[in-house]
């Protein structure tokens, strides 16, 4: 505890003592110059010359050090500020002294420290804010489309449901009754498609939906959609071939999911098939690659509309079956889905018809 009091009162751990210690010696120095220049045995003039030259050196020597315990302090000390000033909150001032300049040095060094976390924290939040704010507008603005989309899809349905239910009250005939009741069904059943679609769609698009992944046998899956849509289908209007391999291969992915891109794409190929035409579906290995593809015989899709077919409610003007029963979110779905698995997917023309196709990479 005394030694602190001594060092306190005796040591150089400010400025002001260093300054008063320099000035002090200086003059003791300058002094002592004086009086031993006067007792030299040479002439006054030449004592004069050796005083001088003496006093010069010691006003270089003050001159240094006042530069290293003043000058080069707050050389150090505004250069920190300027690189604060153009917010570099990376800068670091290099003064290690125990004085004022010293703590001065070690407080701005905090200060920046502090200051560069708060910013990045600061950015960090505006960041999220961004993302919440993007978030929110996406929300809103597919709110909007989804309303705007039922809005125009549902009149035809409705539309065809109101016309029908006037007939139906003034219709005696039974089978004319039946066949209205049928139709309004009909209607009813693709007004809950679509909705159930669309809202499925806008759920995947929102990042609401989130995809699982597992294992699975993508050949199992193939052969058991097919089976259903094209193979277990009385009176179809087509015909159907396919190619498959004789192995297992598995996949990683949404097993649900991926029925539906199946399921959507087999239902476009049938949609879209021409009368007496062939249905081709694909499965082919290449080396760490699988690649389904289903075709069908019928006309091309025009160039310029390719890259709308998977936008949603397009609908193709060779369907040969009503598009009344077509959602026109099949395809929309389809991409939605192989966007989020980061996927290749895709349509070709073809000599004779229109062939989809997407890749997965195949899992042990």
């Amino acid at each position: 505890m005394m030694m602190k009091k001594i060092n306190a009162w005796f040591g150089l751990n400010t400025v002001r003592k260093k300054v008063l210690l320099l000035s002090k010696l200086v003059g003791g120095i300058i002094v002592f110059f004086y009086v031993f220049t006067s007792e030299l045995p040479t002439n006054r003039r030449i004592a004069f010359v050796i005083w001088f030259g003496l006093l010069v050196a010691v006003i270089v020597g003050v001159d240094a050090m006042l530069g290293r315990f003043i000058s080069k302090p707050i050389d150090e000390i505004n250069r920190t500020a300027r690189q604060m000033a153009k917010l570099d909150f990376s800068a670091h001032c290099n003064i290690h002294a125990e004085d004022e300049f010293g703590e001065l040095s070690q407080n701005l060094n905090t200060m920046f420290s502090n200051l560069g976390v708060a910013l990045e924290k600061l950015e960090a939040a505006n960041k999220q804010l961004e993302k919440e704010a993007t978030k929110q507008h996406l929300l809103l603005t597919q709110r909007k489309e989804l309303v705007d989309s039922l809005s125009h899809e549902m009149k035809t349905p409705l539309g065809v449901i109101r016309a029908y239910v006037e007939g139906l009250k003034e219709e005696t005939d039974e089978q004319k009754k039946q066949h209205y009741m049928d139709v309004i069904l009909s209607a009813t059943d693709r007004m809950n498609t679509m909705i159930v679609s669309l809202l499925d769609l806008s759920a995947l698009e929102a990042g609401a939906a989130k995809l699982s992944e597992e294992r699975f046998d993508f050949i199992e899956l193939a052969e058991t959609v097919a089976g259903r849509l094209l193979i277990d289908t009385p009176n179809a209007n087509y015909r159907f071939t396919y190619e498959l391999p004789d192995e297992k291969a598995f996949i990683y992915a949404d097993k649900y999911r991926m029925e539906q891109v199946l399921n959507n794409l087999i239902q476009n190929a049938k949609n879209h098939v021409c009368d007496s035409g062939e249905i081709h579906l694909s499965v082919i290995r290449r080396e760490s690659k699988l690649r389904f593809s289903i075709f069908n015989q019928g006309e091309q899709i025009p160039p310029q509309d390719i890259p709308m077919i998977w936008e949603k409610f397009y609908r193709g003007k060779s369907s040969q079956n009503n598009t009344f029963n077509s959602s026109g979110l099949g395809l929309s779905i389809v991409a939605q889905i192989l966007s989020m698995c980061e996927t290749d997917y895709g349509v070709d023309n073809k000599p004779n018809g229109v062939e989809f196709y997407f890749d997965f990479s195949l899992i042990a």
